[in-house]
């Protein structure tokens, strides 16, 4: 009988691996392998053009020492962005989903409508918004003159640019408003009532009942939106090439340019490493800090 147990146990365990083995393989390929070989360049003076061969700590050490100016400027441009978007994007996100979160006929054509700029290819979304910011001819410059206020350079401007970026992925957060959303449906209803009950209102029941019990939620997407945020690429790359004078140079489109432009592969690679360090650092400190104002059950 513990025979039998035995051989059952270890053809499940086969028949696990064997359903488990293509996202092994995928991960391996795909994921490990690459990531493997981008540390091992990045202590490599590879160049695509030559043999890669080992030089140490050099390329980390030139990015460091400011050595390359844009480095750091493509730093600081994509922490502006981060800081400003993260929270921009999470409280509009929040405020829609409350608002979709009514029980009135029709809603889920609005939830509808409000989702679909997410699914939007970004290169055609880049596009619409292009025309959108245009300076001379372009409707945002066309609404603030007839209503005589001052006309903006937004994406064409240094100061403008990354507040103008931020203000577009404003009508791509449906992703995030649909986890809102979901988070919001879960709250139990019996609360509201009690609460109701009580007198209380609807702020009330909004701040003592409704965002308590989103922080999970909250917390979820407020790391997706810092990972996101720090690996923003298409907006730089369609919309302003990095520009004007390098005020939209994000790190992502940086560490492209340094590979693709410049074929300094073995410099993108320590850049990718970096980037790694501080979206992981950061990661870190958040879930560390989860526990003064996550809500657990």
């Amino acid at each position: 009988m513990k025979k039998s147990n035995a051989m059952i146990l270890k053809k499940n365990q086969i028949y696990g691996i064997l359903f488990t083995l293509p996202a092994i393989l995928g991960f391996a390929v795909f994921t490990f392998i690459p990531m493997a070989a981008s540390l091992y360049y990045s202590f490599t003076d590879y160049r695509i053009s030559n043999e890669p061969l080992l030089i140490g700590i050099e390329n980390y050490a030139r990015l460091f020492s400011g050595e390359d100016y844009f480095f750091y400027k493509a730093l600081k441009v994509t922490a502006y962005y981060v800081v400003l978007s993260v929270p921009s994007f999470l409280i509009v996100s929040f405020i829609v989903a409350n608002l979709l979160n009514a029980d009135i006929k029709g809603m889920a054509i609005f939830r509808t409508i409000f989702y679909l700029p997410s699914i939007v290819p970004v290169v055609a979304t880049s596009m619409i918004w292009i025309w959108l910011f245009n300076p001379d001819f372009g409707l945002f410059n066309s609404i603030l003159k007839n209503v005589g206020l001052p006309q903006s350079q937004w994406i064409y401007g240094e100061k403008t640019v990354i507040p103008s970026i931020v203000l577009m992925g404003l009508w791509t957060t449906g992703s995030t408003m649909v986890i809102f959303l979901a988070g919001l449906q879960d709250v139990p209803k019996q609360l509201y009532e009690a609460a109701m009950v009580d007198g209380a209102g609807y702020w009330k029941r909004l701040w003592y009942i409704t965002i308590p019990l989103m922080t999970p939620t909250l917390f979820f997407n407020l790391i997706m939106g810092m990972i996101n945020g720090f690996q923003v690429f298409s907006q730089a790359y369609i919309m302003t090439d990095g520009g004007p004078n390098n005020a939209s140079l994000f790190y992502v489109f940086y560490l492209y340019r340094e590979a693709f432009q410049n074929s300094q592969m073995a410099r993108a690679c320590a850049c990718s490493w970096i980037l790694f360090l501080i979206i992981a650092v950061l990661t870190f400190i958040t879930f560390k800090t989860s526990d003064k104002w996550v809500y657990s059950e």
